[in-house]
């Protein structure tokens, strides 16, 4: 029986039959044993797609790998959404400078989707608001 603390390493061997390649990459350990050198073999990686072999021999030979959320590191983050789709048009239309300088009392002011629906506008302006082709694009009929 081998002695635990030997070399570990993957070893590929490949086999032609019958005009076919066939590949099998095992973990070994290697020990000595009388002097002579032996292989234990401790498991079978044959399974495994091609590139996690790959990165097990290198992880094998010394090479550390970070994980995604270590690796990368964010450095500034863009609004994203809904809401940032209507700020960025509503800054594109100008209307910070329509509403004049920005203060608290501008902050503050209820929307039309924060208000409840004892405040909220009159039904036909909430659908003509929400309605995907605006009221100066509909024809009438």
């Amino acid at each position: 029986m081998a002695r635990r603390g030997g070399a570990i390493h993957v070893a590929t061997t490949r086999r032609h039959y019958k005009g076919r390649v066939y590949e099998a990459h095992l973990l070994r350990r290697s020990y000595r044993e009388d002097g002579k050198i032996k292989n234990e073999t401790v498991g079978n990686l044959s399974h495994l797609p091609g590139h996690l072999i790959e990165i097990i021999r290198r992880s094998l030979k010394g090479e550390a790998f970070l994980g995604s959320a270590e690796a990368l590191e964010v450095v500034r983050s863009l609004p994203h959404g809904d809401a940032a789709a209507v700020y960025a048009q509503a800054r594109a239309l100008g209307f910070p400078e329509i509403l004049g300088p920005a203060c608290r009392e501008r902050d503050l002011a209820p929307s039309p989707s924060s208000s409840p629906a004892c405040c909220a506008p009159p039904p036909s302006w909430r659908a003509a608001a929400t309605s995907p082709t605006p009221a100066w694009g509909r024809t009438s009929r």
